[in-house]
């Protein structure tokens, strides 16, 4: 299946009912989602895949990808990602 920005214009309680009916159809079907609502995708995603100019950047777990010095010069920017290190 696959969903883009599934959540947009949604309530929290329709946010949290999507992710865990996404949760309950995994177990039985490969579901790609795009979203951009990283809330959301630290929520609920299992692998997250980064694409960057129509290639992948990385892939992996959430945490990984957001820690990943490449993603956040690519997303942040070298000046935002060196803040961000700091904080």
């Amino acid at each position: 299946m696959l969903l883009d920005e599934p959540i947009a214009g949604m309530t929290r309680q329709e946010r949290e009912r999507t992710g865990e009916l996404l949760h309950r159809l995994a177990g039985a079907h490969t579901i790609i989602i795009t979203e951009h609502d990283m809330e959301f995708v630290r929520e609920f995603a299992r692998t997250v895949t980064v694409l960057h100019m129509g290639r992948v950047l990385r892939e992996g777990p959430i945490d990984e990808i957001q820690r990943d010095p490449v993603v956040r010069e690519v997303y942040l920017g070298r000046q935002k990602a060196a803040a961000g290190d700091a904080a």
